[in-house]
């Protein structure tokens, strides 16, 4: 794989963003196969799942994954904060806890991000390796640089108007993964991150796994969700 600088990345394309669409086929086709999907993929141990929408979703938009895993045998669990619209010192102080309780209840956790909720569980299993399992993420801006993206418009009407300031410095720190199995899913024709920015640095503990489609749909793709059903289905003390 050729290697990728932060000045060769830009964010994805007009026509890449365009495709973004094929989000409402991808949700009714899993809709329509949900059923033999579940009966093809490995069975759970029980162990939680926590699931993380993308920047601007809620538990509404993941909940098709978490009744699948449901399905599959395991404790799935949204975020439980609404909508997500960037990280707040009590967005940060409410997941920990989440993580802590769900860890005393039912031991380590699978942590599962989309988009800008990938980021976020990477760095709760950082802070807190003891208590995951391991880390999957689904087209999360983890590398290279943050702002190959087409949401940064989006961040700026949210700053009202003003420039926003991007800390490479900070952001270089945390490319590095947490010390805990971490898997990168991945879309080249991703409308709204870069893909390069979206796999994980090459280490011991990390994966890539690239699928087809879009990045609004990665939750809702087959081939994303049966990489996430055997990865959760290995056992770490194996």
């Amino acid at each position: 794989m050729t290697s990728h600088t932060e000045e060769s990345v830009s964010r994805p394309a007009a026509h890449l963003l365009l495709l973004e669409s094929r989000v409402w086929a991808e949700l009714g086709w899993l809709a329509l196969r949900s059923r033999q999907l579940t009966s093809e993929l490995p069975r759970g141990d029980g162990h939680a799942v926590l699931v993380v929408p993308g920047f601007g979703a809620s538990d509404i938009a993941t909940a098709p994954l978490r009744g699948l895993l449901k399905k599959l045998g395991y404790a799935t669990y949204g975020w439980g904060l609404g909508a997500n619209l960037g990280m707040r010192p009590p967005i940060k102080q409410s997941m920990a806890l989440q993580l802590h309780k769900l860890s005393e209840r039912h031991g380590p956790v699978s942590l599962i991000g989309w988009s800008l909720g990938g980021v976020y569980v990477r760095e709760m299993a950082r802070h807190a390796p003891e208590q995951v399992r391991r880390v999957i993420t689904l087209g999360s801006p983890i590398n290279v640089r943050p702002d190959a993206n087409n949401l940064m418009p989006v961040f700026q009407l949210i700053n009202r108007g003003k420039a926003i300031k991007v800390d490479m410095t900070g952001f270089r720190k945390r490319i590095a993964p947490p010390p805990v199995p971490c898997t990168a899913i991945y879309t080249r024709s991703d409308g709204i991150v870069a893909w390069p920015c979206c796999r994980e640095p090459e280490a011991a503990n990390t994966e890539n796994v690239e699928v087809r489609g879009s990045h609004m749909g990665l939750v809702y793709n087959p081939s994303a969700i049966r990489a996430i059903a055997q990865r959760l289905a290995i056992d770490p003390a194996a």
